[in-house]
């Protein structure tokens, strides 16, 4: 759909003193929020400012920095404009201009070729989430089942923290965080640091703190959360079930717990009280490293909050036990009860609710199951040929990246370049930028951004389901990821009615098939929200069990044979990648302010911003190894190191260190960045990205 099919929400923006046109749009990047946006629309090319858009109460008109401005990303001087062909080495960023149906022809006769060596799961289509629109991002899967290639299996953002929250609650849905700014009295920020990654809870908790709301954050550094926050509980990395289970045996103890509504809404709240009695706050302070005090203190403002809300973000979930301590932390409003207000509960995400049906986008009416699954986050042991992360299949020989820089953003960097600069693996990357992995392709194709195609959105920290259009037209050659996959399919011989229909024929029919409203009537409104309702998004009539029961003794097994390995009720986990005399320091690496993963990497106000990669250790560790601020240090492991800069700063326990974004691997003056120290290792039941369990030594650069 083309920009001028604006045309009356355009008029309705239209300046007449300017000519600047207003256009509605939603930023489709790896965040929760889902922000709806106002996009300045200068002429068919071009964007000037973007804001927050207040038809959609949640984003209530405030956006990210980073989005805000936009325009310097879509208009960046360095896009990619033309297809590429790899003249040189892999890495090597030497390229020639080719058209796009000799580019095409290429990776279609390559695919085949692999094929016959090796059978069609040889080939191994790549993406995530530099994009969330669902056409766009997941159409990909319908070229994947349709070929009979390797399977997907999506572990490297939300395996642990859907399936901790889960675990108990039952889906993927929960209290809406519009209702904290009004009714919460206290907002407790758990394992993220909204400020950096979703900046509208911080105007609701604010909101909330106003009124006289205490607002706590549980992390382990003082995050720019945590200095908004009435207190902050700097907790060590991988420890937050043993601090949630403590304070149960507080809220149990004194009185707290609301036993009407644990009879009522839970499995078995007397195993739990029993359990709990000898976890002790003493008991929770050795594994944390908090004061008893702190714990004591923090259960009990929970337990005398009645309309308490958490929000729990993806961090603390981000290690080996990381499903167990989500589990943890969503039991402790059902032991309040804080459930039975409003204000009160708690919210992980909220993308179980929408109704929506994914055949047509991602051809899930091809899918077979006897096709090999292939995990995400275990790229590296993948392309090293490891026989377990094959699945006992071929070696993986071609692949197609959209929407994502695993030479950036994966665990184990090492494996992960080792194996893309196999010169037997054929690599095919649809990007916007020369990323770090484009340098490593065969072909480069030119993508685009979100405002200059059509696609649609679910949300996970709001209850709206968005539509978009362009807002311009693309630049120089660049092509959505629709059109490349469809290519691809006609050359390939790939069968699904999806190849040969437009974006927004695929979204209209996906809408009706879903019993939603039509792409049009969404776009015109500004949203459908599927807001479920008091008593439904509380759980007042039953959790999403059969038995409606929240769960305080999930069925780990089910998730998979090594469930059968945790813990039966919430607990500390102990499966962590623990200090060692030889790997004292615990490192956890966080999210930046302003890059997102590995956008905005390449925008100028970003790294200005950001200046460099550094460690934030606490100053009696930077004083014990005689560093500095801005003094140069090694950090590693078994798998990998890299150098950054010391900036010693108080707010975090000993021997723990923050390493925040991901840096391009050519800010570091080893060339690799700090993904080659995080795992590869699947966190427990059933996999999951563990980017915030490591152990490490730091050693002072001469």
């Amino acid at each position: 759909m083309s920009p001028e099919d604006h045309a009356p929400a355009l008029r309705a923006g239209r300046s007449g003193a300017t000519g600047i046109v207003t256009v509605p749009s939603v930023c489709p990047h790896d965040c929760t929020s889902t922000c709806a946006l106002d996009v300045e629309r200068l002429d068919a090319r071009t964007i000037g400012r973007v804001r927050g858009s207040r038809r959609n109460d949640y984003t209530a008109g405030v956006i990210c920095e980073k989005v805000a401005r936009y325009a310097e990303r879509i208009h960046h001087p360095d896009r990619l404009m033309k297809p590429l062909r790899r003249t040189g080495p892999k890495g090597s960023r030497q390229f020639a201009e080719i058209g796009w149906d000799e580019a095409l022809d290429i990776v279609a006769a390559q695919f085949q070729a692999k094929t016959r060596q090796f059978g069609a799961e040889t080939v191994w289509p790549y993406y995530y989430a530099g994009t969330m629109g669902l056409v766009q991002r997941d159409g990909i899967n319908r070229l994947r089942h349709a070929m009979g290639y390797s399977r997907w299996y999506s572990t490297i953002c939300v395996t642990l923290s859907d399936t901790g929250w889960i675990a108990g609650v039952g889906a993927k849905r929960g209290a809406d965080v519009r209702e904290i700014g009004e009714h919460s009295d206290l907002v407790v920020i758990w394992g993220g640091n909204p400020v950096n990654t979703q900046v509208n809870v911080m105007v609701h908790a604010m909101r909330a703190r106003k009124r006289g709301a205490k607002v706590v954050v549980v992390d382990p550094y003082r995050t720019g959360t945590a200095e908004q926050a009435d207190i902050h509980l700097a907790i060590r990395p991988g420890t937050d079930g043993a601090l949630a289970v403590a304070m149960m045996h507080v809220l149990f103890k004194e009185g707290f717990a609301d036993w009407d509504y644990l009879r009522r809404y839970t499995d078995a709240p007397d195993e739990l009280a029993a359990h709990v009695a000898t976890r002790t706050p003493a008991w929770a302070a050795a594994i944390t490293g908090l004061d008893e005090a702190e714990i004591v203190d923090f259960a009990r403002l929970f337990g005398r909050s009645k309309a308490s809300f958490i929000r729990c973000h993806h961090g603390f979930s981000r290690s080996r036990n990381g499903a167990a301590n989500m589990h943890a932390v969503t039991c402790l409003p059902a032991v309040t009860g804080a459930w039975k207000y409003k204000g009160g509960g708690a919210l992980y995400g909220h993308t179980g609710m929408y109704p929506l049906d994914r055949t047509l986008i991602e051809g899930l009416d091809m899918v077979d199951k006897s096709v090999r699954e292939l995990d995400q986050s275990r790229l590296g042991p993948i392309l090293t040929g490891d026989p377990d992360a094959l699945a006992g299949g071929p070696p993986v020989t071609a692949m197609l990246i959209q929407n994502t820089n695993p030479a950036m953003v994966c665990p184990e960097l090492n494996l992960v370049h080792r194996g893309l600069a196999r010169e037997d693996l054929f690599v095919c990357v649809h990007e916007q930028f020369m990323t770090e992995t484009a340098a490593f392709a065969d072909i480069v194709l030119p993508a685009t951004m979100f405002l200059e195609h059509d696609d649609f959105y679910t949300a996970s920290g709001h209850t709206f389901f968005q539509v978009t259009k362009a807002v311009i037209e693309p630049p120089g050659e660049c092509r959505e990821n629709h059109h490349v996959i469809a290519e691809l399919a006609r050359r390939l011989g790939a069968r699904h009615r999806g190849f040969d229909m437009s974006v927004w024929e695929i979204m209209d029919e996906t809408l009706h098939k879903s019993g939603m409203w039509d792409a049009e009537t969404n776009w015109q409104r500004g949203g459908q929200d599927y807001h479920l309702g008091f008593e439904t998004s509380h759980f007042l009539d039953g959790f999403a069990w059969p038995d409606k029961k929240f769960r305080f003794k999930p069925d780990w097994k089910a998730w998979g044979p090594r469930g059968a390995e945790m813990p039966t009720l919430p607990d500390h986990f102990d499966v962590i990648d623990n200090p060692t005399p030889e790997k004292p320091f615990r490192l956890v690496a966080a999210p930046a302010r302003t890059f997102l993963n590995s956008t905005f990497t390449e925008t100028p106000s970003s790294l200005k911003r950001e200046v460099r990669p550094t460690a934030l250790m606490h100053p009696q560790d930077s004083a014990a190894l005689g560093v500095g601020e801005g003094d140069r240090v090694e950090v590693g492991n078994e798998r990998g190191s890299t150098i950054v800069v010391a900036q010693p700063r108080d707010g975090q326990q000993r021997r723990v260190v923050i390493v925040e974004g991901i840096w391009p691997n050519r800010n570091f003056e080893t060339g690799i960045g700090i993904n080659a120290i995080t795992s590869a290792d699947p966190g427990w039941p059933n996999g999951g990205a563990v980017f915030h369990d490591t152990a490490v030594w730091i050693r002072r650069v001469a």
